[in-house]
């Protein structure tokens, strides 16, 4: 047994706990969730008296039914009824008081991490580090986290911290009860007498660390499985929201044959590693069957000898045998409760996991790339350096862009064209040396992504997304529909649908190049914004988007691949091949495009 090293264990899983759990204990809500927690222990102190007031009543009635005396029967069955009605009452707050915390806490720390997870753009880097692999150990499946390994840390730390409160005051309560009871026990060895006083008590912690010892080596391998389980069932539902969220392209390439495969073979190892936890489970509930079975009868077998002598009567007998379970059970705490143990080790693991993650992303804050305000109000990129994840230096840019300009990035495919509008945007993490930029350019620039996300809901609010509706009237909505070719929208505003599925690439692309008619931004950044638009309508767009910026006073800065697009802009930006061994695989050079000019 390497005692040391599972103290050290013990000491870091304490230290996790401790780590979750006191902020909130600390925050602007701590004397709500204090006040609470105090309620509770109290709550249990007083569960845990009633125990001992029941245990003296075990006493007093089975005495008056071994000695027949009905006077005393019926007087202690009174004294039952609002014993009892007392308890009820107890346990009743309890629950309530105890669900409230629950709740509260929970209610908390899910805000707290959806605050740290999206905040900062924290819920692209940290997935961007994941499938990039630039950053070891970054946490898989974020949603799992915050929605049930939440709920699961604050629920379980509630139960087993009470439980554990209770299993210590009923033993202090009992201990000394069981002490008196029971007696001292003589033998002798060799013509010597030995007395061990308070036998019962000794036999109680005998059984139970015994049983304790074996538990722990029996149930050991659910701390590890029960944390696969987690993992591996929030890859299989996320693999699920995948297929749905992607429906109709599956259809259309007929893939749902392989997506099956992909789902049975996720499925397949939730199965598989169950099985392994519940054979694992099966050998401790074995176990844990047969030591509460025996504790049934083993103070009846130990305490027999001196009630069958006359030396106690039966309600003695009953009285020892109650506090004998009461000890036994404290003692037992740690055997009954292994399973959610395990269970909330694996919680409070995958829960660290996540919340270091979120501590070094908010470590790494200080950006790469250096912001400044210009002073002529254009945007300036002075030695931007573009790096892939894996550290590869994709191109250094040197450009400028003023009011009025329009400008058409080319280059082939992996040249870094959007990275170098993510770079602008301030979410890139690969990008070093500086930027300026406009004074309200955070506040007046939009970009357009090739594949627009929709939210789920009114009309209204995917169009006006991420402010909400209510900031614009329903005529600057409708004519920005107008304006991106979507009239047949217009009375649709209030209807709720998944938008993201129920329009037309064309329509998605359309909507988000009206999100634009409908903010009016200075600065228009559009990446392959109408790859999915008829080349009369993506003439009527541009014509429009054009005359925004021009109304603004303003720049528009498109990716495109198309030679018409070209056509409404008056510059280049062109990322072309370097020469092998050159510090950089791509570089960017700016050109004046004669009117009406194509890539």
């Amino acid at each position: 047994m390497n005692s040391p090293g599972k103290f050290a264990s013990f000491k870091a899983t304490a230290a996790k706990v401790w780590a979750l759990s006191t902020p909130y204990f600390r925050s602007e809500e701590k004397w709500k969730a204090r006040g609470l927690l105090a309620a509770i222990v109290v709550l249990n102190l007083a569960a845990v008296y009633m125990l001992v007031l029941l245990n003296e009543w075990n006493r007093v009635f089975y005495d008056a039914l071994q000695n027949k005396d009905q006077a005393v029967f019926w007087q202690q069955l009174g004294r039952f009824a609002y014993l009892a009605f007392a308890f009820i009452i107890i346990a009743v707050y309890k629950f309530y008081l105890t669900q409230l915390l629950e709740v509260h806490w929970r209610a908390w720390m899910t805000r707290q991490y959806l605050q740290r997870w999206l905040g900062h753009d924290a819920f692209y880097r940290m997935e961007l580090a994941r499938f990039t692999g630039t950053t070891a150990g970054s946490p898989d499946n974020p949603d799992q986290r915050i929605q049930e390994d939440v709920n699961q840390f604050t629920s379980y730390s509630v139960s087993l911290s009470m439980g554990l409160l209770n299993a210590v005051v009923t033993l202090v309560s009992f201990v000394g009860i069981l002490w008196g009871l029971s007696g001292a026990f003589s033998f002798e060895v060799q013509g010597s007498t030995y007395t061990i006083p308070g036998f019962m008590v000794w036999m109680a912690v005998l059984y139970c660390v015994v049983g304790s010892v074996i538990t722990h080596y029996v149930g050991k391998p659910q701390i590890k499985l029960n944390y696969e389980q987690q993992r591996l069932e929030a890859n299989f539902r996320h693999h699920m929201v995948r297929v749905r969220d992607a429906s109709e392209s599956i259809a259309l390439d007929r893939g749902a044959q392989v997506e099956g495969q992909q789902l049975d073979l996720r499925f397949s190892s939730v199965v598989g590693n169950y099985f392994q936890l519940i054979r694992t489970q099966k050998r401790l509930v074995w176990f844990t069957s047969f030591f509460g079975q025996a504790a049934t009868v083993f103070p009846f077998i130990v305490a027999a000898p001196r009630f069958f002598s006359g030396a106690i009567q039966l309600g003695e007998l009953m009285q020892i045998a109650s506090a004998f379970d009461r000890v036994q059970g404290s003692l037992s705490w740690f055997v009954e409760n292994y399973s959610t143990l395990a269970v909330w080790r694996a919680t409070t693991d995958r829960l660290t996991h996540f919340d270091d993650a979120l501590k070094r992303h908010e470590a790494s804050l200080s950006p790469t790339v250096e912001n400044h305000t210009s002073t002529d109000g254009g945007l300036h990129l002075d030695n931007l350096a573009l790096g892939l994840p894996q550290g590869t230096l994709l191109a250094r840019a040197y450009l400028d862009a003023q009011p009025g300009d329009r400008i058409v990035v080319n280059g082939p495919s992996g040249s870094g064209k959007s990275t170098l509008f993510r770079a602008i945007a301030g979410i890139w993490p690969h990008a070093g040396d500086a930027v300026a930029l406009p004074a309200t350019f955070r506040h007046e620039a939009m970009f357009i992504p090739q594949h627009p996300y929709l939210p789920q809901g009114p009309l209204r609010d995917a169009l006006a997304y991420p402010e909400p509706a209510s900031e614009y009237t329903d005529d600057a909505l409708a004519q920005a529909l107008r304006d991106a070719l979507l009239p047949q929208l217009v009375s649709r505003l209030d209807e709720d649908d998944a938008w993201g599925q129920r329009l037309s690439g064309g329509e998605r692309q359309r909507l988000a190049i009206a999100r634009v008619f409908l903010k009016q931004p200075r600065w228009i950044f559009a990446d392959e914004a109408t790859s999915a638009l008829d080349t009369a309508a993506e003439q009527t767009v541009y014509n429009r988007l054009t005359a925004l910026v021009q109304h603004r006073d303003g720049a528009l800065v498109s990716i495109a691949h198309r030679p018409t697009v070209a056509a409404f802009h008056n510059q280049q930006w062109l990322l072309e091949r370097r020469a092998p061994n050159e510090e950089s695989l791509f570089t960017i050079r700016a050109q004046d495009l004669p009117d009406g000019a194509g890539a």
